[in-house]
């Protein structure tokens, strides 16, 4: 039961009720437990207080969470820097006695005035708590205060967030590293976004962006091109050849294994090099990246940004053995013989099917979208003799087949997708891009049967779809409509609805137990196989997902691997507890009234002609310069909050 509840101004006051008296709080969901066994009693953060224990000392707890303010106020605008710092002796001194309640008044006034004047939201937001504990439990406090009772010495825990952190799967500091460019302090900038993810070049042409889609500059007058910033610090090094420092430890003595040189086990390898281990990566390919590399087209992501970050981790130590097939040049149980952790970070490199007449025939001209990506990424036309293309899907492969498509001489390209343009899962500016350069859409659209004469592909019955209820993915469920078949002629048919993940190279003997999915079963916490000392995280855990998520898998991996090898205890840290808990809460909110004037519009990229570009490799985006990364970082608000909660 909430004792009381104060957040996002919805008021909801237990004090004196029974259980069955009591309302629930509609506003927040507190979460029970934050580890296993400590039970969250009070929360305080950046809208309002939620008490669950009546025995919480909420002046202790006040003085706590305003030494915890006034440490995470940078100081660069009077009102928080200095103001903070008194909000904080002035608790203290309740605390212990050496302030009475007058003290109240004055406390309630300078939180006013840090609220209404700090040029950031540490000190916008990070007085409410202390205003809201005065306004609802003000006889209490005086009560409290002038017992002179000694502190309790209850257990808090804290931590700062922002909207844009939290919904980031790497968790990467942006309103730091997006503060150090409008700053000018580029190498600083790096080596912030580099201690989450290890290929910012890389993201920041290719990332999906949940950090904007969660930017509270939206609100106002559009998201900070976040992922455009961090592609800005990554060819900012490049051009310039400057080097970026990262503390490495001790050499441990430790080696590891690491299968696939895609995002999660590049990440996995460099972070574990860095914390002092010995790396070496097996990739069965002759290039390093993956799906990044294979399947993700130089248009978008050049083959040299790529393989330049892969040599700056190679630089940290880290081996790769190309060439090799793991279950057929050496196999699991090989490397745990010769190495004393295994990490699997194997991408879904597999096509889905789509389950329809004539799929199984073996008709020219019917490619499965990775394979399709795969040679037309080493500017291969893999049926020259085809000129018309119908891709198949919604995603961003899809999206990635079409364009490229135009790109190895085809003339006609379509792409059929079984819901609306507003259910697409692909990136919005994909799907714009592509239909600036020509792609022809169907959508509620489904393929039915394959046309085929000679063996080769010569046209696709689809049928229209209406939308029914929502499915387990919480997209509305396409339904055939009856009598509406039609016919699109084509010379190539690519299905891209999916892509799959190849572990056959795990055998029963090696102890490890997979999903009826055919993704490999783990310790959500602890990223640990059902075989001791080996670890997984990726696709090959997930199923096909982003590219950040995965190299965010590799970096927990690291983590877990390095805590096994030392003999530490692998569970999840107070930082990804935090990160739990401020998604089960919520961070962003949509409906918020963010009172900045707007008028800074978002700086877009320049981008190639449409007509020049589909007929090219060259890279579309050309990124920012120095001048328009600073005024586009200058846009952001810089929305750190604090949450504290008591156990």
């Amino acid at each position: 039961m909430i004792l009381f509840s104060s957040w996002k101004g919805e008021v909801v006051d237990n004090r004196g009720k029974t259980p069955e008296e009591a309302l629930e709080p509609k506003a927040i969901r507190l979460p029970e437990e934050f580890f296993k066994g400590e039970k969250i009693k009070a929360f305080f953060g950046w809208d309002g207080i939620v008490i669950r224990d009546p025995s919480v000392d909420l002046l202790e707890m006040a003085w706590r969470y305003g030494e915890a303010l006034a440490k995470e106020s940078c100081g660069k605008c009077t009102p928080c820097g200095f103001g903070t710092r008194i909000v904080r002796e002035i608790l203290e001194g309740m605390v212990k006695g050496e302030a009475g309640p007058e003290y109240l008044k004055v406390l309630r006034d300078l939180c006013h005035f840090i609220k209404d004047s700090s040029r950031c939201s540490i000190g916008q937001t990070g007085p409410v708590p202390i205003l809201h504990l005065i306004q609802y439990f003000g006889k209490e406090l005086e009560e409290r205060i002038s017992s002179k009772r000694p502190p309790s010495g209850g257990r808090y825990r804290y931590k700062v967030t922002a909207p844009c952190l939290n919904a980031c799967p790497a968790n990467l500091d942006i309103p730091r590293y997006v503060e150090e460019i409008r700053e000018g302090r580029y190498e600083e900038s790096l080596e912030t976004i580099r201690r989450g993810v290890c290929l910012p070049g890389t993201l920041g042409r290719v990332c999906v962006r949940p950090c904007e889609a969660n930017c509270r500059r939206a609100l106002v007058d559009g998201p900070i091109a976040i992922r455009l910033l961090k592609r800005f610090v990554a060819d900012y090094r490049r051009e310039r050849a400057l080097r970026t420092q990262v503390e490495e430890r001790e050499r441990s003595g430790k080696r590891v294994a690491v299968i696939g040189a895609g995002p999660a086990g590049l990440a996995c390898a460099y972070y574990l090099a860095v914390k002092g281990h010995d790396v070496v990566i097996f990739e069965r390919h002759d290039s390093p990246g993956g799906m990044a590399f294979f399947g993700i087209p130089s248009y978008r992501l050049p083959r040299d940004v790529l393989l330049e970050e892969v040599d700056w981790i190679r630089k940290h130590g880290v081996e790769i053995r190309f060439g090799v097939t793991v279950g057929k040049d050496v196999t699991l149980s090989d490397l745990l013989k010769e190495f004393d952790a295994v990490f699997i970070g194997v991408g879904a490199q597999g096509s889905g099917r789509l389950g329809v007449e004539g799929e199984d025939k073996g008709y020219r001209g019917l490619i499965p979208g990775v394979e399709y990506l795969h040679d037309v990424n080493r500017e291969v036309d893999p049926y020259p003799e085809g000129k018309r293309v119908v891709v198949v899907g919604g995603g961003n492969v899809a999206m990635d087949c079409v364009r490229a498509s135009f790109r190895i001489g085809k003339e006609d390209v379509h792409l059929v997708y079984r819901r609306s343009r507003a259910e697409m899962p692909a990136d919005p500016e994909e799907v714009k891009d592509a239909e600036e350069e020509g792609v022809q859409f169907h959508f509620l659209c489904n393929p039915k049967r394959i046309i085929a004469e000679d063996g080769k592909v010569v046209a696709v019955e689809l049928i229209r779809m209406e939308l029914g209820e929502p499915d387990e993915s919480g997209r509305r469920r396409p339904i055939p409509v009856p009598g509406s078949e039609f016919v699109i002629e084509t010379d190539i048919l690519v299905p891209a609805v999916g892509q799959v993940v190849d572990i056959s190279f795990i055998r029963p003997e090696d102890g490890i137990e997979v999903t009826r999915r055919n993704t490999i079963i783990v310790d959500p916490e602890t990223l640990q196989t059902t075989r001791e000392g080996v670890f997984a995280a990726g696709d090959c855990v997930t199923g096909p997902d982003v590219l950040v998520r995965a190299i965010a898998g590799g970096r927990k991996a690291a983590d877990r691997i390095d805590r096994f090898l030392r003999g530490e205890p692998l569970g999840a840290t107070e930082a990804e507890k935090f990160q739990e808990f401020f998604s089960a809460i919520g961070v962003f909110d949509p409906e918020e009234k963010v009172g900045v004037p707007g008028g800074m519009e978002r700086r877009e990229p320049e981008k190639l002609d449409p007509e020049r570009r589909k007929r090219t490799f060259e890279e579309v985006e050309k990124g920012f310069g120095p001048q328009e990364a600073l005024q586009e970082a200058s846009r952001c608000l810089k929305c750190y909050r604090i949450g504290m909660i008591a156990y």
